[in-house]
């Protein structure tokens, strides 16, 4: 696991709620994530999981095939003390700068506030004359599908976005990044020992996207398991045959610095969710 303590620090630029650092390691930059402290009153856990989360999370969007930021499970030693970090390596330069979809929904529409509403989104997608419509389609629900995958709460407008290239003017779909909360980084190593197998199978599928529909969050698993959303099915039928759990299951199982109940427990998360997926793949042929 690589040490970052003594890695050149510069100004931190990133936006978002975790705690972070700008870090330069072997002459490239990173976003470099810390365990962010637990501010929920009655939690036992000290720090959240979310280092693990975005490690793993970014890494099974690689396994299936997305362009993906590069990210390195590492440690830093503040304080005295040692503390898991996920450096995430930053895929833009001076020529290349990333334009997130937030920024894209406030050039459009002057007369409405587009949130996480799935129709607004739809809307800026279809309006916009900067990105190739039924690209950017494909791809956002191809993210959707491997979201519900991990169990990815948090992919709001400021969590997927696009790279402009200054020179040439190119638009493309950026790699995935910002997974840190996927995969119930909330939940704490001797809480995941209690869980039964009836707590395990709710808490797969009862896991809501920030994604909303008339005004409620959607549930990923009873959204795809309805297959009313034929730009989703299409999505399923993509990209399916390229999970590969059982490679999943071997990245998951060689993450150091992680206990062996946490591993289990994501791997079976991401089976039970895996499950469902190949039953609504069946269901389209």
């Amino acid at each position: 696991m690589i040490d970052f303590t003594n890695a050149i620090e510069e100004f931190n630029n990133y936006k978002g709620s975790e705690k972070k650092k700008t870090l330069i390691y072997n002459n490239k930059k990173y976003l470099v994530k810390f365990p962010d402290p637990v501010r929920e009153k009655n939690k036992n856990i000290s720090y959240i999981n979310n280092a693990f989360s975005e490690y793993i999370g970014s890494n099974v969007f690689k396994i299936v095939g997305f362009k993906t930021q590069n990210t390195v499970l590492g440690k830093y030693n503040y304080n005295g003390k040692e503390k898991i970090v996920c450096a995430c390596e930053d895929f833009t330069d001076n020529d290349n700068i990333l334009y997130e979809f937030e920024n894209l929904a406030l050039s459009t529409n002057p007369d409405k506030k587009i949130e996480t509403e799935l129709n607004d989104i739809m809307e800026v997608i279809e309006e916009s004359k900067m990105i190739h419509t039924e690209e950017t389609k494909q791809k956002f629900w191809d993210m959707f599908v491997i979201d519900s995958l991990i169990g990815n709460t948090d992919r709001h407008n400021g969590n997927w976005g696009f790279l402009l290239n200054k020179n040439t003017g190119k638009v493309e779909f950026s790699p995935i990044y910002d997974c840190g909360s996927a995969l119930n980084p909330m939940l704490e190593d001797e809480e995941i020992k209690k869980i039964n197998e009836t707590e395990l199978k709710n808490l797969a599928i009862n896991c809501y996207s920030c994604l909303k529909e008339n005004g409620k969050k959607i549930n990923y698993i009873t959204y795809i398991k309805q297959m009313n959303n034929e730009e989703c099915n299409k999505a399923i039928k993509r990209l399916f045959l390229n999970i590969n759990i059982d490679e999943i299951n071997n990245f998951i199982d060689n993450v150091e610095g992680m206990s062996t109940a946490r591993k289990d427990f994501y791997k079976k998360m991401i089976e039970k969710r895996y499950e469902i997926l190949k039953e609504v793949h069946e269901n389209m042929k």
